[in-house]
């Protein structure tokens, strides 16, 4: 008395080859992400990291390309310029909303020297 698999238990039925496609293609989508994953990790790896902030501190003496790179403007900006980035600027980092008197003032200090006020030096 030997052992026999039952003819249900073998794989020969119409599933098989479709069973077998999509293996292959799942394979061959997979292989391609992966592909294309490590040539954009090879870029991203070759390229300089660049800096999100000024890596300096701030002038003693303000100057009008200080005073331009604190509120993001050029040094010849129009007025009106001027005004909208100081605005932008110090809604971000007023003191009531939890900013700093000194960057406030500086910010201040940079509007007035962009505008031509004179200098009016910072409160620190």
């Amino acid at each position: 008395m030997g052992f026999t698999v039952p003819p249900s238990a073998t794989a020969t039925g119409p599933a098989t080859p479709l069973v077998a496609g999509l293996s292959v293609a799942a394979a061959a989508m997979g292989s391609r992400f992966m592909i294309q994953a490590w040539q954009a990790f090879r870029i991203r790896a070759a390229m300089p990291r660049v800096r999100k902030f000024y890596p300096g501190g701030f002038e003693r003496e303000m100057s009008r390309r200080e005073a331009a790179l604190i509120l993001g403007v050029r040094e010849r900006a129009a007025l009106d310029k001027i005004k909208e980035a100081h605005k932008r600027v110090m809604v971000a980092n007023h003191p009531d909303g939890g900013g700093s008197h000194y960057i406030a003032s500086k910010i201040n200090e940079a509007k007035d020297m962009l505008m031509g006020k004179g200098k009016s030096g910072s409160i620190f």
